[in-house]
Protein backbone atom coordinates (compact mmCIF):
# COMPACT_ATOMS: atom_id res chain seq x y z
CA UNK A 1 0.00 0.00 0.00
CA UNK A 2 1.32 3.43 -0.85
CA UNK A 3 2.32 5.91 1.81
CA UNK A 4 -0.26 8.30 0.41
CA UNK A 5 -3.01 6.13 1.86
CA UNK A 6 -1.63 6.38 5.41
CA UNK A 7 -3.13 8.64 8.04
CA UNK A 8 0.22 10.38 8.59
CA UNK A 9 0.44 11.33 4.94
CA UNK A 10 1.93 14.83 4.59
CA UNK A 11 -0.17 15.37 1.47
CA UNK A 12 -3.43 14.69 3.26
CA UNK A 13 -3.18 17.93 5.22
CA UNK A 14 -2.50 20.01 2.15
CA UNK A 15 -3.33 19.93 -1.50
CA UNK A 16 -0.09 21.71 -2.35
CA UNK A 17 2.14 19.29 -4.24
CA UNK A 18 4.24 22.06 -5.78
CA UNK A 19 7.93 21.26 -5.52
CA UNK A 20 7.21 17.88 -3.90
CA UNK A 21 10.00 16.49 -6.08
CA UNK A 22 12.50 18.80 -4.33
CA UNK A 23 10.95 18.52 -0.84
CA UNK A 24 10.49 14.75 -0.54
CA UNK A 25 11.72 12.62 -3.41
CA UNK A 26 10.40 9.31 -2.07
CA UNK A 27 6.96 10.78 -1.43
CA UNK A 28 7.03 12.27 -4.93
CA UNK A 29 7.71 8.79 -6.34
CA UNK A 30 4.81 7.28 -4.43
CA UNK A 31 2.50 10.15 -5.33
CA UNK A 32 3.42 9.89 -9.00
CA UNK A 33 2.88 6.11 -9.01
CA UNK A 34 -0.50 6.55 -7.38
CA UNK A 35 -1.58 9.23 -9.86
CA UNK A 36 -0.58 7.02 -12.78
CA UNK A 37 -2.29 3.95 -11.32
CA UNK A 38 -5.47 5.99 -10.88
CA UNK A 39 -5.25 7.30 -14.44
CA UNK A 40 -4.85 10.91 -13.29
CA UNK A 41 -2.27 11.67 -15.97
CA UNK A 42 -3.00 15.38 -16.12
CA UNK A 43 -1.90 15.70 -12.47
CA UNK A 44 1.45 13.96 -12.99
CA UNK A 45 4.61 16.08 -12.69
CA UNK A 46 5.67 15.12 -16.21
CA UNK A 47 8.80 17.30 -16.38
CA UNK A 48 10.41 15.56 -13.41
CA UNK A 49 9.05 12.17 -14.43
CA UNK A 50 10.69 12.48 -17.85
CA UNK A 51 13.95 13.53 -16.19
CA UNK A 52 13.83 10.53 -13.84
CA UNK A 53 13.17 8.08 -16.67
CA UNK A 54 16.05 9.57 -18.67
CA UNK A 55 18.32 9.33 -15.63
CA UNK A 56 17.41 5.67 -15.22
CA UNK A 57 18.62 5.00 -18.75
CA UNK A 58 21.86 6.85 -18.08
CA UNK A 59 22.39 4.85 -14.89
CA UNK A 60 21.91 1.58 -16.75
CA UNK A 61 24.46 2.63 -19.35
CA UNK A 62 26.95 3.72 -16.70
CA UNK A 63 26.64 0.34 -15.01
CA UNK A 64 27.33 -1.48 -18.28
CA UNK A 65 30.43 0.57 -18.96
CA UNK A 66 31.69 0.33 -15.39
CA UNK A 67 31.29 -3.45 -15.24
CA UNK A 68 32.87 -3.85 -18.67
CA UNK A 69 35.92 -1.82 -17.60
CA UNK A 70 36.36 -3.95 -14.49
CA UNK A 71 36.19 -7.21 -16.46
CA UNK A 72 38.66 -5.92 -19.05
CA UNK A 73 40.99 -4.58 -16.35
CA UNK A 74 41.16 -7.89 -14.53
CA UNK A 75 41.51 -9.86 -17.76
CA UNK A 76 44.48 -7.67 -18.67
CA UNK A 77 46.06 -8.09 -15.26
CA UNK A 78 45.39 -11.83 -15.40
CA UNK A 79 47.01 -12.11 -18.84
CA UNK A 80 49.98 -9.78 -18.38
CA UNK A 81 50.86 -10.49 -14.74
CA UNK A 82 50.51 -14.28 -14.50
CA UNK A 83 52.88 -14.39 -11.53
CA UNK A 84 50.47 -12.21 -9.54
CA UNK A 85 47.21 -13.96 -10.39
CA UNK A 86 44.86 -14.12 -7.46
CA UNK A 87 41.50 -15.66 -6.78
CA UNK A 88 40.17 -12.17 -6.12
CA UNK A 89 40.84 -11.26 -9.77
CA UNK A 90 38.93 -14.35 -10.91
CA UNK A 91 36.13 -13.59 -8.45
CA UNK A 92 35.92 -10.00 -9.69
CA UNK A 93 35.79 -11.14 -13.31
CA UNK A 94 33.00 -13.59 -12.45
CA UNK A 95 31.05 -11.00 -10.43
CA UNK A 96 31.16 -8.29 -13.09
CA UNK A 97 30.33 -10.74 -15.85
CA UNK A 98 27.31 -11.80 -13.79
CA UNK A 99 26.26 -8.17 -13.43
CA UNK A 100 26.53 -7.68 -17.19
CA UNK A 101 24.58 -10.91 -17.83
CA UNK A 102 21.84 -9.79 -15.43
CA UNK A 103 21.67 -6.34 -17.02
CA UNK A 104 21.40 -7.87 -20.50
CA UNK A 105 18.63 -10.22 -19.34
CA UNK A 106 16.68 -7.29 -17.91
CA UNK A 107 17.39 -5.01 -20.89
CA UNK A 108 18.62 -6.87 -23.98
CA UNK A 109 18.93 -3.62 -25.92
CA UNK A 110 21.87 -2.66 -23.68
CA UNK A 111 24.01 -5.11 -25.67
CA UNK A 112 24.06 -2.48 -28.41
CA UNK A 113 25.51 0.03 -25.96
CA UNK A 114 28.04 -2.59 -24.77
CA UNK A 115 29.27 -2.97 -28.35
CA UNK A 116 29.32 0.79 -28.83
CA UNK A 117 31.53 1.47 -25.80
CA UNK A 118 33.69 -1.66 -25.96
CA UNK A 119 36.75 -0.05 -27.56
CA UNK A 120 36.59 3.07 -25.39
CA UNK A 121 36.18 0.91 -22.28
CA UNK A 122 39.17 -1.15 -23.30
CA UNK A 123 41.30 2.01 -23.54
CA UNK A 124 40.15 3.05 -20.07
CA UNK A 125 40.95 -0.38 -18.65
CA UNK A 126 44.31 -0.44 -20.43
CA UNK A 127 45.32 2.85 -18.79
CA UNK A 128 44.07 1.70 -15.41
CA UNK A 129 45.92 -1.61 -15.77
CA UNK A 130 49.15 0.29 -16.41
CA UNK A 131 48.52 2.44 -13.33
CA UNK A 132 47.67 -0.51 -11.09
CA UNK A 133 50.43 -2.85 -12.25
CA UNK A 134 53.21 -0.33 -12.75
CA UNK A 135 53.83 -1.87 -16.17
CA UNK A 136 54.39 0.48 -19.12
CA UNK A 137 51.23 1.32 -21.03
CA UNK A 138 52.64 -0.24 -24.20
CA UNK A 139 52.74 -3.61 -22.40
CA UNK A 140 49.03 -3.74 -23.11
CA UNK A 141 48.02 -3.86 -26.79
CA UNK A 142 46.42 -0.74 -28.25
CA UNK A 143 43.56 -2.93 -29.52
CA UNK A 144 41.78 -5.29 -27.14
CA UNK A 145 43.23 -8.79 -27.16
CA UNK A 146 39.79 -9.97 -26.00
CA UNK A 147 36.66 -10.15 -28.09
CA UNK A 148 33.32 -9.02 -26.67
CA UNK A 149 32.24 -12.68 -26.61
CA UNK A 150 35.32 -13.65 -24.58
CA UNK A 151 34.68 -10.84 -22.14
CA UNK A 152 31.17 -12.16 -21.51
CA UNK A 153 32.07 -15.87 -21.58
CA UNK A 154 31.91 -17.13 -17.96
CA UNK A 155 34.54 -19.80 -18.71
CA UNK A 156 37.08 -17.67 -20.56
CA UNK A 157 40.37 -16.71 -18.95
CA UNK A 158 43.43 -15.70 -20.96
Amino acid sequence: MLYLNCSNNPLSSTTNTDNLYERDYYLWLEHTAQLISEGKFSEVDTANLVEEISDMGRSEKKAIKSNLIVVLLHLLKYKYQPQKRTNSWKASIREHRRRLRDDFRASPSLKNYFALVFDESYQDSREQAADETGLPLDTFPAKSPFTPDQVLNPDYLP
